[in-house]
């Protein structure tokens, strides 16, 4: 390879963490290698504050948590981009009205019109709420399963500073256009003195592809979407089969 690495960022679920959500000893050793090495190691993920119960913080330089909505170093918050409730709120009652399962997440707290453990049994920090009256700015709404024309309904009631995407797993995000995976890499990267050409990106769902896009050198699993692999520079073995270290052994190294 031509480009010099110096930052490594990779997405978790379908992409660092195998189908089983751990991560294997041997991509641990070469995410070690790479910190060793000085490469910085960071994760983006759709997932909120919980992600280090899956992912420790002690392997990486950097997190990126909520799709991109709050990046951080050691604790410490370096990009951060959140809906305000005031925007939010008519979002959720009119889901709320249509019988949509809608949330909105800040950190690893849920404020919810459905009991989110009877969905995802692992989250226990929820709190079914009135929207009428909800007033906490959030990190992402989702809604749980919506069909196209739900997506479409959702879609019309958004403004011009707010988007959707969707996940594998069914869940639409609605987040503030400020918070996606690319923009907090970025923080990340200002903050170390790296430019986008020394960035190599791991991902597989389609909250990927700007950060793929993004980065000097896009990697998609090959358990990828094809949208995702259509916008990468390279592909990889998939998540089972450790493809985010193989790769970075066999080019980075």
């Amino acid at each position: 390879m031509k480009q010099i690495i110096k930052m490594i960022v990779t997405d978790l679920d379908g992409t660092l963490l195998r189908t089983d959500k751990t991560i294997s000893d041997y991509t641990k050793l070469v995410l070690k290698k790479c910190r060793e090495s000085g490469i910085k190691v960071a994760y983006a993920t759709g997932r909120g504050g919980s992600s280090e119960n899956i992912a420790p913080a002690e392997l990486f330089d950097g997190i990126i948590t909520t799709n991109g909505a709050t990046a951080q170093i050691s604790g410490e918050t370096i990009y951060s981009c959140h809906l305000s409730y005031l925007i939010a709120r008519p979002i959720l009652i009119a889901c709320h009205k249509r019988g949509l399962k809608i949330a909105s997440q800040t950190s690893d707290m849920h404020y919810s019109n459905f009991v989110v453990s009877d969905v995802w049994p692992e989250i226990t920090n929820f709190e079914v709420v009135n929207f009428l009256y909800h007033a906490k700015d959030a990190e992402k709404l989702y809604v749980y399963n919506p069909t196209p024309e739900d997506i479409q309904f959702i879609e019309n009631r958004l403004s011009d500073n707010v988007y959707l995407v969707m996940a594998m797993d069914g869940v639409a995000m609605i987040m503030h256009k400020g918070a996606t995976k690319s923009k907090a890499a970025a923080a990340l990267a200002k903050f170390w003195g790296i430019t986008a050409g020394e960035i190599v990106a791991f991902g597989d769902d389609l909250n990927d592809r700007d950060m793929l896009t993004y980065a000097g050198i896009g990697v998609a699993m090959d358990n990828a979407l094809d949208e995702v692999k259509a916008v990468s520079d390279f592909a990889c073995l998939s998540n089972d089969k450790d493809g985010l270290a193989k790769w970075v052994e066999e080019n980075v190294f």
